[in-house]
C-alpha cells in the first residue's frame, strides 16, 4: 500500500478501525434487511426489550449513545414501521413510555439470530477476542472521557 505523507501510524490504525466497523455493520444490514429491520432499529428494539415495560426516550438514547433528536426520529420511524409504541406515562403524565409491538417482537427475534456477526468474530482466537475487547474498552472509556459523557454505555 502506498503511503501517504500526512497519514501518522494513529490515524492509519483509526483508519482501519472505521473501515472495519463500516463493512461490519453492511454485512449486518445485508443480514437484517431480510427481517425489513436496520442495525439500528434492531439494537433498538433489544435495548427496549433489556429495558422492559418503562422504557422511554431518554434511556434509549443513553444506551445508544445517541442525541435525543436522533432517538426520536429513529423511535418515529419505528413506530410508523409498526415496530414500537409510544405512550404517555399514566402516573408521570410527561414521560413517553416505548413498548415493542407484536411486529416488533417477532423481527427482534429474527434479529437474535446474529449469524453475520458470529461469522466475522470466530475469525478470531478466543485470545484474540479478549485482547480486543479489552483495547477497545479502553478507547471507548478515553473517547466518552473526551466527550465528558457520564453515562457509562450497556457493554462492559
Amino acid at each position: 500500500m502506498k503511503d501517504f505523507p500526512d497519514m501518522d501510524e494513529d490515524f492509519k490504525l483509526w483508519g482501519l478501525l472505521g473501515q472495519t466497523a463500516d463493512v461490519m455493520l453492511r454485512a449486518r444490514q445485508k443480514e437484517l434487511y431480510r427481517y425489513g429491520v436496520s442495525a439500528i432499529e434492531a439494537g433498538t428494539l433489544w435495548v427496549i426489550q433489556v429495558i422492559g415495560e418503562k422504557a422511554t426516550p431518554a434511556q434509549i438514547t443513553r444506551w445508544l449513545l445517541r442525541e435525543p433528536h436522533t432517538v426520536t426520529e429513529l423511535l418515529n420511524r419505528m413506530v410508523k414501521k409498526g415496530l414500537v409504541t409510544k405512550t404517555k406515562d399514566l402516573e408521570r403524565r410527561n414521560l413517553i413510555r416505548v413498548s415493542i409491538t407484536e411486529k416488533g417482537r417477532q423481527a427482534y427475534e429474527q434479529s437474535t439470530k446474529r449469524k453475520s456477526i458470529h461469522k466475522m468474530i470466530s475469525s478470531l482466537s478466543e485470545e484474540e477476542r479478549q485482547r480486543l475487547m479489552a483495547s477497545l474498552k479502553k478507547l471507548r472509556n478515553r473517547a466518552l472521557k473526551e466527550l465528558r459523557v457520564e453515562h457509562k454505555p450497556l457493554f462492559p
